[in-house]
């Protein structure tokens, strides 16, 4: 798995429950480090005993974790370069829903070598959508659920999500979108400001 993938879930982890805590996940897993390096690359059984050993320390069900950091991902103002990422895919959140399918591209044109499965939005109309997350990453469709709760809040929308089962190798999230402009969304400008 890309380091930057649990690098992400270390800078959850840290923010969210304490660097101590960190800590403790890291000793039990055992992996003979502390700290992920956002670009390299570790095998899938690090990052599968990394899941186990944070469900087992954190003493929460992984998917609540998972979705948790989706929605950190979004909402975390150190993590600003993603929410652009996600906002350049529409104005609506709509739109945002329809560039999903192009989501793995546009993080490989930021990352070259960061290989996301592939998403597909299946429009059923008046407001309902399924999002099939393709197999590939465990845990992907609990993260997108908090990544999709935290952009319908982004835009101000008001959205009921639900976790769906599979669907031919698919994690399927059902989406309703039950009213647009429920609330004030966060502000986006197309430029980067500098500090």
């Amino acid at each position: 798995m890309h380091g930057l993938i649990n690098r992400a879930i270390q800078a959850f982890v840290c923010a969210t429950y304490g660097e101590s805590r960190w800590l403790d996940v890291m000793h039990v897993a055992n992996l003979g480090f502390t700290e992920f390096e956002a670009m390299l690359i570790y095998t899938p059984e690090q990052s599968a005993i990394l899941l186990q050993s944070l469900e087992r320390i954190l003493e929460r069900p992984l998917p609540e974790m998972l979705e948790d950091m989706g929605t950190f991902l979004v909402s975390n103002p150190e993590v600003e370069s993603l929410r652009r990422l996600l906002r350049f895919g529409g104005v609506t959140y709509v739109e945002f829903l329809h560039s999903l399918d192009d989501l793995p591209d546009r993080a490989r044109l930021a990352v070259s070598d960061l290989n996301l499965p592939p998403l597909e939005l299946l429009d059923h109309g008046q407001g309902r959508f399924s999002l099939l997350c393709q197999s590939g990453l465990a845990g992907y469709g609990s993260v997108m659920m908090g990544v999709l709760r935290a952009m319908a809040d982004d835009y101000g929308d008001l959205v009921f999500l639900e976790h769906s089962g599979q669907r031919e190798g698919a994690e399927v999230i059902s989406v309703t979108l039950v009213e647009t402009d429920f609330a004030e969304g966060r502000s986006f400008d197309l430029g980067a400001r500098a500090l």
